[in-house]
């Protein structure tokens, strides 16, 4: 009967002897963990990596890997600590010869990275391969050429002058075999405008293809007039090319012409416009009637086609 009380009396709630009994566990607990953390273990984890080179020579043209994965044994505590990303060393891989390494297989990075554990071994490489592609550093000077698709005018309004860029050149660095492939001139994008006046802006200058190291100068200034348009239909001889020995008619001996242009500038291009002609090619035309579209000689600076009639030719 007593020893039944005793052990009713010993877990009745009694907060002291709780808080004791809490303490004791606590205790017990705190010791085997310290005592278990001491030891040592393997695991696996994923390390910060840096692929070093001569960066004044040569250039990665794919993504370079920035972490290795890998099963290491040590200290309970010192893996803890770096499971958490806590005191991780950042691993390097020196690559002297960039150009000639595709890949390194993960059996051959232990000797590389050994000394940089700080007392951690390696049991092996999770990451299997590591893969690199890099090309020689280059320096190609290109041109420059407005891309106006986004640009709008209101109505009667146009470009009244050529687009000039200030520099009208700029030199791009990055891999050699991207800037070998690129055209020779540099497409510089202008945002979204609907414009009525003059347009004098700095533009950045940005390249799709590539992986570029540099670009100098990064942006550009881009000038060009706006003004008013007015159209204007010509009539001009007609020309015509490998000329049949007989021609039984030839229903109109001059086309009609629209051209756009700068109204500023119209008694300035009369003379030139008035000496305009139009061609129709009649080589390997069989006889019969035939409604051809005549081709126009080139015509001035800041003049735009904007129509030509067919003409008809029965030989």
């Amino acid at each position: 009967m007593n020893a039944v009380k005793l052990l009713i009396n010993l877990f009745r709630f009694n907060r002291t002897n709780w808080k004791a009994v809490s303490l004791c566990f606590l205790a017990a607990a705190v010791f085997w963990l310290f005592n278990a953390f001491n030891k040592n273990y393997a695991t696996e984890i994923r390390f910060p990596l840096h692929i070093e080179y001569n960066q004044s020579r040569f250039v990665p043209i794919a993504t370079l890997p920035t972490e290795l994965k890998l099963n290491v044994s040590g200290n309970g505590w010192d893996l803890f600590r770096k499971s958490l990303g806590l005191r991780l060393p950042e691993l390097t891989i020196n690559l002297e010869r960039p150009l000639e390494v595709k890949r390194i297989a993960g059996t051959a990075l232990p000797p590389l990275l050994a000394a940089q554990l700080n007392g951690l071994t390696i049991n092996h490489v999770v990451t299997d391969t590591l893969r690199l592609l890099f090309d020689e550093q280059d320096v190609h000077t290109f041109g420059l050429k407005a891309d106006l698709s986004e640009v709008w005018f209101r109505d009667g309004f146009g470009i009244t002058s050529p687009v000039t860029f200030t520099p009208d050149s700029v030199k791009i660095e990055g891999a050699r075999s991207v800037l070998h492939r690129m055209p020779e001139k540099i497409l510089i994008k202008l945002p979204r405008l609907m414009l009525d006046e003059s347009y004098n802006h700095s533009v950045e200058i940005v390249v799709d293809d590539a992986v570029t190291t540099r670009i100098d100068p990064p942006r550009v200034q881009v000038q060009f007039e706006v003004g008013l348009l007015e159209t204007v239909g010509l009539r001009l001889p007609i020309e015509i090319l490998n000329k049949p020995e007989r021609i039984k008619s030839l229903k109109a001996d001059s086309a009609t012409v629209w051209v756009r242009l700068p109204a500023a500038q119209q008694a300035r291009l009369q003379q030139q416009l008035r000496q305009l002609r139009v061609q129709v090619d009649l080589k390997a035309k069989p006889a019969g009637a035939h409604r051809l579209l005549p081709k126009i000689s080139p015509l001035p600076p800041g003049v735009e086609l904007i129509r030509i009639d067919s003409v008809e030719v029965k030989f």
